[in-house]
């Protein structure tokens, strides 16, 4: 999915002969983290609420202020986790989108983006969810995948990120089947650490053990 699909058009922007209070009624009254400055319809900077609240007089325009981050944006073709990228690297809960005629298309909030990487990890997944970690000279994606499908379920999704600065990497795993203490046992006898998991099991698991402290209370 590229950014421009994600774009929220009621998000607004404001052009650069507005001035600093016009901005912070704009940021406080959306809710945002920064906001777009354009040039008619060019993009023309992102100035934070931060930097805006340091300016003394709040008549100042903003064209004459410096924007600390000019002339960041994302290419409304670039896939979208570029601008997750982007959320994370200035903070920001809205991502300015341009064409290639550096045009400003809107703006990408936040929240969109975690619900499309939600659907990318599989965050809505109804089977299981597993991590493991491994030492990266030994992470084989096919033993993984045979671990899983010798117990007749199937990987859905499959992420992995590597443990810097050390030699391991961590495998985030959601498959299509809840129960999954056999996997499990698998997973361990091929020595990958099993860091954390949820399925079915865990649910019934926990039945028991309160059912047992139910009946230790009323024993006593």
């Amino acid at each position: 999915m590229t950014t421009a699909q994600l774009i929220d058009n009621l998000i607004p922007a404001i052009q650069k002969n507005a001035t600093v209070a016009e901005a912070l009624v704009l940021v406080e009254n959306n809710n945002l983290s920064h906001l777009t400055v354009l040039d008619g319809e060019k993009f023309d900077g992102f100035i934070s609420e931060a930097e805006l609240l340091e300016v003394r007089d709040s008549d100042k325009l903003l064209s004459d202020l410096s924007y600390s981050s000019i002339p960041q944006s994302i290419n409304a073709n670039v896939h979208f986790l570029k601008a997750a990228q982007f959320c994370n690297l200035y903070h920001a809960n809205i991502v300015p989108v341009i064409n290639d005629e550096g045009e400003f298309l809107g703006s990408v909030p936040a929240m969109n983006l975690l619900k499309e990487l939600g659907n990318l990890c599989g965050a809505d997944g109804v089977g299981a969810l597993i991590i493991l970690e491994a030492e990266q000279s030994k992470f084989s994606v096919s033993e993984i995948n045979s671990i899983v499908e010798s117990d007749g379920a199937t990987i859905q999704h499959l992420n992995v990120n590597a443990l810097l600065p050390s030699t391991l990497v961590r495998i985030t795993l959601q498959l299509n089947k809840r129960e999954v203490s056999t996997i499990i046992a698998s997973f361990e006898r091929y020595e990958y650490s099993v860091v954390y998991y949820i399925g079915e099991e865990i649910f019934e698991n926990d039945i028991s053990v309160n059912y047992q402290n139910l009946m230790n209370y009323l024993d006593m």
